[in-house]
């Protein structure tokens, strides 16, 4: 099991050990401030004064590691793990890490998109993720689904992945669990990145088959 998803394990034990120490150390909220991503930094706004500030260009990633609370990082580790090890076998170690950088890149640029004058960080590694959730969903979403009239399995199941990640995601902020607020923007761009390199990074690997 290591060997066919050592990616996904290395990224889910990297994610759990830094997000657990800030949460058990009490520093999440000053980690959150100088890691995690704000689109208002991008528009020139000075960084807040503070004494470890990521560079701008690797906040959208850096904020990948750090989560509001248990419930926050526990829901999101779980859903990884199960998407991200399937979607490694088929993907292979350099597949997977290329979706959860561009997930997470994705994902930032989106969420200022919607909101760029924002200064409320963004943290959590729910647009990366969202980018596996979207390659698992066209990978092995004609097993998974049927067909709705016109609308072909795949599609259908891209959908009800889609909304029900988002919508899941949606109850934890409504119930404040880990004082977590979704944005939205992120997810969407996660998710879209990973319906669009799924079948081109499968071409990549097997290219030589």
């Amino acid at each position: 099991m290591w060997r066919e998803g050592r990616a996904t394990a290395a990224i889910a034990a990297a994610t759990v050990l830094v997000s657990a120490l800030l949460i058990l150390s009490g520093t999440l909220p000053t980690a959150a401030v100088g890691w995690g991503f704000i689109p208002l930094r991008f528009e020139g706004a000075p960084p807040p004064d503070h004494l470890f500030m990521a560079p701008l260009w690797l906040t959208p990633l850096s904020a990948t590691l750090i989560h509001g609370g248990w419930m926050h990082l526990g829901f999101n580790i779980l859903m990884f793990v199960y998407c991200g090890q399937q979607t490694e076998r088929v993907l292979g170690v350099g597949g997977i890490a290329v979706l959860y950088l561009v997930g997470a890149y994705a994902a930032a640029a989106v969420q200022w998109s919607f909101g760029p004058l924002s200064a409320q960080p963004m943290i959590g590694a729910s647009g990366a993720i969202s980018a596996i959730v979207g390659a698992y969903a066209i990978l092995f979403g004609q097993r998974r689904a049927k067909r709705l009239g016109p609308i072909p399995a795949y599609v259908m199941h891209v959908a009800w992945l889609a909304v029900s990640w988002i919508g899941i995601q949606l109850l934890i902020g409504l119930a404040g669990m880990g004082g977590v607020s979704v944005a939205i923007g992120a997810h969407i761009g996660g998710f879209v990145a990973g319906v669009l390199l799924a079948r081109p990074l499968l071409g990549w690997r097997y290219r030589r088959a």
